[in-house]
């Protein structure tokens, strides 16, 4: 079973009129159908939500927010959309394990990710996401009122630190990407429960403040958290096209430093905010062309479980009980 730790699925569809079912629109790469084609079993799917302010980023889309209750209904609307298009969202771990005891090709389900905590009105509210599904929040995507975020420079508030203990007593799981480095720092000296980045590259192949430091990158190797590697360019390489070829060289850098390939995985963000032009691969097909390079640097094991073991083994140590 390939693991996929991050899809941007119902932002896609409701905010850019790419739907989940059937195949992929003119120029994109990700609907269930191509991902069951390609062996993918689980996703982590997105509830993400994008400020007002992000307008340079996103332009012309109108499903942004000026409020935190805004952010909240758009929040609600994409757990919404998982529901209708019938994309189950797995909670525990005794659910995830019976999940991979009855997978077969064709099936598809999805850990629910908040990407952008805005929409947590107060961190008060943690539990009632956590009854929606989430399992996974990222403070940060641009600044948020939990923290700085990427080019976006700052750590953390006041609510960000509440935030961290509320997701600490619901047993939700810290994903780092896109926070500001400081952020990223002071959210370490204060996390104690299980830490991911689902999807970014590294900063010493790539500079740039949305990659991580290798210091982000060997903290989660030493707690036995996941890194993911994305396949947007624009996280690969400073310029030109990306391939397999990159996507193998973050893949083993990331390996390196954070101390084992057990550590790594895939969060490819694809068709997040970018088309085929941009992605590493020109189709998930693709994903078998990844698995076939990476045989060339890590044992059978160590591949089966970058493409997809590493993060089942995280998520049934992790889920709540």
């Amino acid at each position: 079973m390939i693991v996929d730790s991050h899809l941007d699925i119902a932002w896609n569809a409701l905010a850019e009129g790419r739907g989940f079912n059937g195949p992929p629109a003119q120029g994109y790469l990700i609907s269930r159908d191509s991902l069951v084609a390609a062996g993918v079993g689980l996703v982590f799917a997105t509830v993400f939500t994008a400020p007002r302010g992000a307008s340079k980023l996103l332009p012309k889309n109108p499903f942004l927010y000026d409020t935190p209750r805004e952010a909240n209904l758009i929040g609600r609307l994409q757990v919404g959309y998982y529901a209708s298009v019938g994309l189950r969202l797995l909670r525990t771990r005794s659910q995830l394990r019976a999940y991979q005891r009855a997978w077969r090709p064709g099936k598809l389900a999805a850990i629910l990710l908040m990407e952008n905590a805005d929409p947590i009105e107060s961190p008060a509210q943690v539990g009632e996401w956590a009854q929606l599904g989430v399992r996974i929040i990222g403070p940060a995507w641009a600044r948020t009122r939990y923290c700085g975020g990427t080019d976006a420079p700052g750590g953390l508030t006041d609510l960000g630190r509440e935030l961290l203990r509320t997701m600490a007593r619901h047993e939700v799981i810290l994903d780092i990407s896109h926070m500001a480095d400081r952020s990223v720092r002071e959210s370490l000296e204060a996390w104690q429960g299980p830490v991911v980045a689902t999807h970014g590259g590294a900063r010493a192949l790539n500079p740039g403040q949305r990659q991580f430091e290798d210091r982000a990158i060997a903290e989660i190797g030493r707690r036995h958290g996941i890194v993911g590697v994305s396949f947007y360019r624009g996280h690969l390489r400073s310029d030109g096209h990306a391939g397999v070829a990159d996507l193998v060289r973050h893949i083993r850098h990331m390996a390196d430093i954070a101390g084992d390939p057990a550590f790594v995985a895939l969060g490819s963000d694809l068709d997040g905010g970018f088309g085929r032009d941009e992605a590493a691969l020109s189709s998930t097909a693709g994903l078998g062309s990844l698995r076939n390079a990476l045989q060339r640097h890590f044992s059978a094991h160590d591949v089966e479980g970058i493409m997809g073991g590493n993060w089942l083994r995280f998520l049934s140590a992790s889920l709540p009980t």
